[in-house]
């Protein structure tokens, strides 16, 4: 569960092997003491000049290689970061996956895009998140409108709203509020397992990931922390002014993996897709919306044919809405 102590400056190479590299990223500490993030990147062949940012969700981490190829072919170099207490980043002394609110994501966000921009010279940065990455992506991206930072925002089923009843996104959601301002870290939920073990190779599924960092169950659900998602939630249903083209992709059905398991590999288990649906032209003027039939929550992750379809979607409006490297859109 834990990463190498020491703080990293330079690039070393990274657990996913060859071409990957990694950097840890100092970030100011909070009441647990020490907080990094790390900056995971692959570079296409040649000198690009074009790169993408890929943020993770909850209990997640950057392991999806077969995306990062996606873009590799397209000619961008692929970044991606482990949040503070995520993955790569998570320290032994941390709370996993905890945070206060969702801002506090802006500094490693900062970071990682003044070193691709600036350090690293590239002139278009295509920012891609998934689930609750697309969250905290999109009101960053927002916060930052107007700077010439995001040239376009990619949202993998973006977690937009609660997947739960009226009840519990409203009386809920308040109780959640006063008791995260009392005592934070108390557990108010726990996720299930059927998602996780559907997916990981130990269980018959496709992909192989760190158990450790991306647990079957999850890590606990804390108040502290979900009393900022819920914040964020309620900032977006009021409508952002993000100023790139935005693409948000999202599965054609939700089911409940509990009570229809045959349904786990063809629809969001995770997500209610119709809060996704309706919450996405509030992020901006520019907003594409694709449905993919069979998706699961994590598209690239997706049996076929769905995986490919969310490729070639991503492909073609790539090829129409992200600029070339050096051209003003």
């Amino acid at each position: 569960m834990t990463t190498t102590p020491e703080h990293q400056d330079e690039y070393r190479e990274d657990l996913l092997g060859a071409g990957y590299e990694a950097r840890t990223l100092p970030l100011a500490g909070d009441d647990e003491g020490e907080v990094v993030a790390t900056l995971v990147r692959r570079r296409a062949s040649g000198t690009s000049r074009r790169a993408v940012l890929y943020v993770h969700g909850f209990v997640d981490y950057f392991f999806q290689t077969n995306l990062a190829d996606a873009w590799l072919e397209a000619g961008f170099d692929v970044y991606a970061l482990d949040l503070r207490k995520y993955g790569r980043s998570l320290r032994e002394h941390q709370t996993p996956n905890y945070i206060t609110a969702l801002d506090h994501y802006d500094e490693e966000l900062d970071t990682a895009a003044r070193i691709i921009r600036e350090d690293e010279g590239h002139d278009v940065l295509v920012v891609m998140g998934h689930s609750t990455g697309g969250l905290i992506t999109s009101l960053w991206a927002h916060r930052r409108r107007g700077r010439g930072i995001v040239d376009a925002l990619v949202l993998n089923s973006p977690w937009f709203d609660l997947n739960a009843s009226v009840f519990q996104r409203t009386v809920g959601t308040a109780a959640v509020h006063r008791i995260g301002a009392l005592k934070p870290r108390t557990v108010v939920g726990t996720l299930g397992s059927a998602y996780g073990r559907y997916l990981h190779s130990g269980s018959g599924g496709e992909w192989s990931y760190d158990l450790a960092w991306k647990p079957h169950g999850g890590f606990p659900v804390v108040a502290g922390w979900l009393a900022a998602v819920r914040r964020a939630h309620a900032e977006l249903n009021r409508g952002l002014a993000i100023d790139c083209p935005v693409l948000v992709a999202c599965s054609d059905a939700t089911s409940n993996p509990v009570k229809e398991p045959a349904r786990i590999s063809s629809t969001d288990v995770v997500l209610d897709v119709a809060h996704i649906a309706a919450r996405s032209p509030r992020l901006g003027r520019h907003v594409t919306l694709v449905r993919i039939r069979g998706g699961i929550h994590d598209l690239a992750l997706s049996p076929e044919p769905a995986r490919s379809e969310f490729f070639a979607e991503l492909a073609r409006w790539r090829d129409t809405y992200v600029p070339e490297a050096g051209v003003t859109p």
